[in-house]
């Protein structure tokens, strides 16, 4: 009952307010305050901290830069077959399988088309017709950077506004389209197999996503399609290389095109997954 009553309140709450309200409570830089926040966060959700880079709570000046927090050097091995395709995150698998021609399975009884998700020409998104897609949700505890699954080349990223839907197991299960309704960040990369697509899908109380291309993009409800300028920083990337992350947490969605690719056998919903850890293969040229 309770999850059914925090999604429908979902459909009348001030998604966008709240956020806001969230984005300025994580940049306080009060010490007492933003320690505070700190201390207390770590303590619900037993956030793992000897892997952490700088030291709790002092050295981070916000609540968000703890969030968005860097670990240490060596925390996660990125896997070196050449031919794997490694998690871009930390997280919870929470659908992987093929596509059926353009549709993807958000949870068991709800679907929903990739030319919804990119918002894009429709030959752009008929490239990954029956390909593979992999959607991992990052909950709070998690490390929330966001890294490269394979060496490739970025060549667009857009952004789309959108809803702030939540994105836990709860919303996802009950709300149809959910992740072509939520803000997004789509980036396009040519790998040596051919196209690939990442989905940074925004949330309630997602203050805003940054990469290092774009800066930090805050949420709006609604407007165009931005094609963003990518010419601040190289745009080749190397498997493990971080590609941004989430100012709170959130969902990526990874889409291959047929033939292109092959998750591992057993690779799950539910199951839990480290950033760099080999959770399919590319196929042979």
């Amino acid at each position: 009952m309770l999850a059914y009553a925090f999604v429908a309140l979902q459909y009348v709450l001030p998604k966008h307010w709240l956020t806001s309200i969230t984005f300025s409570l994580a940049r306080i830089r009060n010490p007492r305050i933003k320690n505070f926040l700190i201390e207390q966060f770590v303590k619900l959700y037993k956030v793992d901290t000897d892997e952490i880079r700088h030291e709790l709570p002092g050295d981070f000046e916000t609540f968000n830069a703890f969030f968005v927090r860097e670990l240490k050097d060596g925390a996660r091995r990125i896997d070196e077959d050449a031919a794997s395709i490694v998690s871009p995150v930390d997280g919870t698998v929470s659908a992987t399988g093929n596509l059926r021609d353009n549709v993807l399975l958000q949870a068991k009884g709800l679907d929903y088309t990739l030319d919804d998700l990119l918002a894009t020409d429709l030959d752009e998104a008929r490239a990954y017709g029956n390909g593979r897609f992999a959607t991992i949700y990052l909950a709070p505890y998690n490390y929330h950077r966001v890294h490269a699954p394979f060496d490739a080349r970025l060549v667009a990223a857009r952004y789309v506004p959108g809803d702030l839907f939540s994105v836990n197991e709860a919303t996802v299960s009950k709300v149809g389209g959910l992740f072509r309704r939520n803000e997004r960040l789509v980036m396009h990369f040519n790998t040596a197999r051919g196209p690939a697509v990442l989905v940074f899908v925004g949330a309630l109380n997602v203050g805003s996503i940054s990469t290092p291309w774009t800066g930090e993009i805050r949420p709006r409800r609604a407007g165009v399609v931005d094609v963003l300028d990518l010419s601040s920083h190289d745009t080749q990337v190397a498997k493990g290389d971080l590609l941004g992350w989430f100012n709170m947490g959130s969902t990526v969605i990874l889409v291959l095109p047929d033939g292109v690719a092959e998750w591992d056998s057993n690779l799950d919903p539910g199951d839990t997954l480290r950033m760099g850890e080999a959770i399919g293969t590319l196929a042979e040229q």
